[in-house]
């Protein structure tokens, strides 16, 4: 797999332009979308693209090359190097990645619903700003993306670090990538983990699990469950450790919300409700 990361590096450099084409929107679909989607990028696209690349980067490798030249077989190379990245160096994190990820649009959400389309925008993290009519951005160059009566579509990023990007084509839907914020790493032994999953048998903990719904602070947790602020912040400590919440900080609040293994653990236990019931 190292071999073949090596391979990648040249298209996407550590700094400067990368070629849209590598993000085709089927992406939002999952893996296997955006991968067909990539095998079907025209000719004329690759050529134009990946010769701007290599104006900007050392000389390409000749596989790369051959696919500027619309070689088919090279860009199918391409999709299955990507597709044995995304299995090794992704997929086995991917519950991580998607519980930030969904922790970042709740609180979006509840923003925009708190005050609208200002709110929203003014949340986004700090290396945005919203100076209406203006969202400002640090950005790794300087240019400006004029929407044009367009929509904006706001993407939270795992893998995306210090400062948005988007396309560089503007005549491409306007996205805008940004940051989801990163907790500093708290590692937790497996005996330890065991020993949060153990702690929560018991009928609190239920409730705080199912008080959360699509996110809420920990105010909004201790009133959902009946119980202090204290214990409230207490067992969410717990779960959260456990790995079946996660929190973002907004401002002076705390938002939580379940990741996907919180969710399922939820899920089973009403399934298993439903079938006591029948």
């Amino acid at each position: 797999m190292n071999g073949e990361a090596r391979l990648l590096a040249p298209l996407v450099p550590t700094r400067g332009y990368f070629p849209d084409f590598l993000t085709p929107a089927e992406g939002l679909l999952g893996m296997t979308d955006a991968l067909a989607a990539l095998r079907e990028t025209p000719a004329v696209r690759l050529h134009d693209e990946l010769g701007r690349l290599s104006s900007t980067t050392r000389p390409l490798p000749a596989w790369i090359r051959a696919m500027a030249d619309g070689e088919t077989r090279a860009l199918g190379r391409l999709a299955g190097v990507l597709q044995r990245y995304y299995e090794a160096a992704v997929a086995p994190y991917w519950a991580r990645v998607q519980g930030r990820i969904e922790a970042d649009r709740a609180a979006r959400g509840r923003a925009l619903l708190d005050g609208g389309a200002d709110r929203l925008l003014a949340s986004l993290p700090p290396m945005m700003r919203w100076r209406p009519p203006v969202l400002e951005a640090d950005y790794p160059v300087d240019r400006e993306l004029h929407l044009n009566g367009r929509g904006l579509l706001l993407l939270p990023s795992y893998f995306c670090r210090r400062t948005p990007v988007t396309f560089h084509n503007p005549d491409l839907t306007p996205v805008l990538v940004y940051p989801v914020e990163h907790q500093s790493p708290r590692l937790t032994p497996i005996a330890a983990q065991e020993r949060s999953l153990g702690r929560l048998v018991g009928q609190t903990r239920s409730a705080i699990l199912q008080g959360i719904g699509v996110g809420c602070t920990t105010s909004e947790l201790a009133r959902r469950a009946d119980v202090s602020l204290a214990s409230a912040s207490q067992h969410a400590t717990v779960l959260r450790d456990a790995g079946l919440l996660t929190t973002l900080r907004q401002g002076n609040a705390v938002l939580h919300t379940l990741t996907p293994l919180g969710a399922a653990l939820l899920r089973g236990a009403r399934s298993a409700e439903g079938v006591g019931a029948a």
